[in-house]
């Protein structure tokens, strides 16, 4: 039993994992020598032992390519997965026809699964991406089919959020990986500026994952993250955060097992219903994921 799971605990909820299979859909982001350790494959049965281990009841698959027949996988996954209760699949922000092309995703097998959009916003070259009046108005599309859309941006994206999250209000945000602080360098005190900045939107949620990738340091430490998410806690509160593992993507700097039980540690200062809110509350009442 993990610090994570205490007496009553309706199970933990992993917010935040991928899943890929590259002779479908290739990852070109992965580079085999500096991260041999997720050169590979992944499928829910690798994932099933390590979730269960860590005492987590259900998951959220989010996407890893901009590719609508990778969402429709991943709804056939979440179809036939007990442990995948969601899916934050893609589709193209700027098409004409977001609406028409969500409510095909929802006919498709699994479609129920179908909780969120995500686009790769961290990778765009046009500084002002999500300032733009067709991106826009696919996001607002998105909301208007009842779906979150989940924010992929890096640190100094993050005013640029924090803008579209006040002008579309409607629409429910999560912020992926806290918008990855640059963890020990001096740019954490412009980091935690601009996270309160897009926390003062209350339609907004974020995700305490993928910190671990973030630390410029071979070996790490919970004293390494704990400015982050403590910073993010008191941004937040408990109430507007979930825990992700962002695996596969965690492996290049710690297993499965040891991200959760370090967020355990960070989360000792917070009473049961605050960790209980990170644990799996958040991401069910967010995601609207069906009971595990």
């Amino acid at each position: 039993m993990t610090g994570a799971q205490e007496p009553g605990h309706a199970g933990i909820v992993d917010a935040h994992h991928h899943l890929w299979v590259r002779a479908r859909h290739p990852q070109p982001w992965i580079d085999p020598v500096t991260m041999a350790a997720i050169d590979a494959d992944f499928e829910p049965a690798d994932l099933a032992p390590l979730a269960r281990a860590a005492g987590v009841t259900a998951t959220v698959v989010v996407q890893s390519v901009a590719s609508d027949t990778e969402t429709v996988d991943l709804l056939e996954v979440a179809a036939d997965d007990t442990l995948v209760r969601g899916v934050v699949g893609w589709v193209d922000l700027t098409a004409a026809d977001v609406a028409e092309r969500l409510d095909g995703l929802r006919a498709a097998r699994g479609g129920e699964r179908l909780v969120g959009i995500r686009h790769l916003v961290q990778s765009e070259s046009d500084p002002a991406y999500l300032d733009r009046p067709d991106v826009r108005r696919g996001i607002a599309a998105v909301g208007a089919a009842g779906l979150v859309f989940d924010l992929l941006v890096r640190q100094h994206q993050l005013p640029m959020a924090a803008r579209l999250t006040r002008d579309l209000p409607e629409v429910n945000f999560v912020l992926d990986h806290l918008g990855k602080p640059a963890l020990g360098s001096p740019e954490m005190a412009e980091w935690s500026r601009d996270l309160r900045s897009l926390a003062a939107s209350p339609n907004t949620t974020a995700k305490l994952s993928g910190l671990v990738t973030e630390v410029p340091l071979p070996h790490w430490t919970a004293a390494d993250l704990r400015p982050a998410v403590e910073d993010a806690l008191d941004a937040f509160g408990p109430d507007r955060l979930m825990f992700g593992s962002d695996w596969p993507v965690c492996l290049l700097a710690s297993s499965y097992q040891l991200w959760v039980d370090t967020l355990a540690e960070l989360l000792e200062g917070q009473d049961g219903t605050g960790r209980a809110s990170v644990w799996g509350g958040t991401a069910r009442r967010v995601y609207g994921l069906e009971p595990s």
